[in-house]
């Protein structure tokens, strides 16, 4: 951490925390026959359907709905939810480590463009560790389908930055998408944009 005077730390969860594979997801829709996946289902730029739900625009149901219209036949939410959760894979446990040794020094936010069908999932298989739950690595999780508001939306950043009630100069962000962090440059917040798998636990040493 180069920037001195960091208080708050914003994390991603997607590509920072938890490990993904679209590859895998796009496999397991395929199974369910729905044929054109890797066209309407692009990570970079959610649209339609995906964007809906990310933004929280659309329930659950109305997904799984609109998910078996796409596919083009009776398929349970069961498998829905199966195909569209293996997308993501696991959180190391070294970096669950690194957040609560974080949140010693620092006030941890997690900011996700995320649903509620992966965050369930996220919160019942990636983040219990030892005795820990989602809700003890953070001071408070940002989730975009729960705001309705993604990044890199300025709207997101600036609602989280009125609702913790934090200063974007003493933040820093930490997101997988240079275009995320680029939108939180401009409203004055340092920002690290890690690899994919990147162990960015750097950022912190001798700090």
């Amino acid at each position: 951490m180069k920037n001195k005077g960091i208080k708050n730390l914003l994390i991603d969860l997607g590509g920072v925390l938890i490990n993904l594979d679209r590859q895998r997801c796009m496999e397991n829709f395929k199974k369910l026959g729905f044929t054109d996946v890797e066209e309407r289902l692009n990570i970079q730029q959610l649209n339609g359907i995906f964007m809906q739900q990310e933004k929280g625009l659309i329930t659950s149901a109305e997904f799984r709905n609109g998910m078996r219209e796409m596919i083009g036949k009776a398929v349970s939410d069961k498998q829905i939810d199966e195909a569209w959760n293996s997308f993501l894979i696991d959180i190391p446990t070294y970096k669950l480590d690194l957040l609560l040794k974080l949140r010693e020094k620092y006030v941890v936010y997690l900011l996700s463009n995320t649903n509620e069908i992966h965050w369930k999932w996220a919160c019942e298989n990636a983040f219990p560790y030892r005795t820990f739950k989602a809700e003890d690595y953070f001071e408070k999780a940002y989730l975009s389908y729960e705001m309705h508001l993604v990044k890199p939306e300025p709207e997101i950043f600036k609602a989280v930055i009125e609702d913790a009630g934090i200063e974007p100069q003493e933040t820093f962000f930490i997101d997988d998408s240079e275009m995320n962090c680029k939108a939180a440059r401009e409203l004055g917040i340092s920002t690290y944009t890690p690899k994919a798998g990147e162990d960015w636990s750097h950022l912190f040493k001798n700090k």
